[in-house]
């Protein structure tokens, strides 16, 4: 992708100033460190969007065989680091405020690799020189967001609109694989959201998607292999799929880099609910 013409500014004011000062110091150690690391999550989708909004956190990502060495330098600073989900996820703390390593997705679909560290460019973040994720990657990742607490569905929408022209569209499709009809669902979406801007996705590209769906709906699939891709989307919303109706776990097949121990953390992890007033008797 191309970068955008203009970049949010540092965000100082999205962050508490103390928490700012826990992130700088971060930033900073690990541009001395010469550690390869990316920002992401509200810090970048502000660069390419301009949407500015409060974040709890700061999300960057890492190679997996770098947290190692990133976790004795943070270490060395006197904050804590956790492993909190091996198969995706590390955190840096500093009191009650903390840092998110992301190596991979939480449905093991897209492990951080050198691909992500290419064509990137630098944004002043926090008053710090950084280099922010790739518009494609972080479409990648969020596109598989779809909990019912959470749906990254609009920062996707968003995306499109501010970088459609500028996407390099070959290696998103070449990126979503066999997971390309996800990309068509946003796609889509992209067009009744925006019903005047559906040429910004190149026509190339939706008769691409189409065509492949055209042939799949034409060419039932030979055998029917039982699997709930549906948790791949969503770590709670298919588990009676998958542990009542028999189906197969879309994270236990080769589409995903989780293993049952992770399937069983990520899944022990979903957030426990307050009783349901109307099922109590509540007013």
């Amino acid at each position: 992708m191309t970068p955008p013409t203009a970049l949010a500014p540092s965000l100082e004011e999205e962050v508490d100033p103390l928490t700012a000062d826990f992130y700088r110091q971060a930033l900073r150690a690990l541009n001395e460190a010469q550690i390869p690391f990316l920002v992401g999550g509200a810090f970048a989708h502000a660069c390419y969007t301009g949407i500015r909004r409060p974040t709890k956190d700061l999300d960057l990502f890492i190679r997996r065989q770098d947290y190692e060495r990133i976790a004795r330098l943070m270490q060395g600073r006197g904050w804590r680091t956790e492993m909190s989900y091996p198969h995706w996820l590390a955190k840096v703390y500093h009191g009650r405020e903390f840092i998110d390593l992301i190596f991979n997705s939480g449905n093991g679909l897209t492990p951080v690799d050198e691909r992500w560290f290419q064509g990137n460019f630098q944004a002043d973040v926090l008053g710090v020189p950084v280099r922010i994720a790739n518009a494609e990657d972080g479409l990648l990742s969020k596109a598989f967001i779809m909990e019912r607490e959470r749906y990254d569905g609009g920062d996707i929408a968003h995306l499109l609109q501010a970088t459609a022209e500028r996407l390099d569209w070959a290696q998103l499709l070449e990126r979503f694989g066999p997971h390309w009809r996800v990309l068509l669902a946003h796609l889509t979406l992209f067009g009744y959201i925006y019903p005047g801007e559906r040429h910004r996705i190149p026509a190339w590209v939706m008769a691409t998607l189409t065509g492949r769906l055209a042939d799949e709906t034409r060419s039932p699939p030979a055998q029917d292999p039982h699997v709930c891709a549906g948790t791949l989307l969503s770590r709670e919303q298919y588990l009676h799929d998958v542990t009542k109706l028999g189906y197969v776990d879309g994270r236990l097949t080769p589409a995903s880099t989780m293993t049952g121990q992770d399937v069983a953390s990520w899944t022990e992890a979903i957030p426990a609910k307050p009783a349901d007033p109307a099922s109590t008797g509540a007013a």
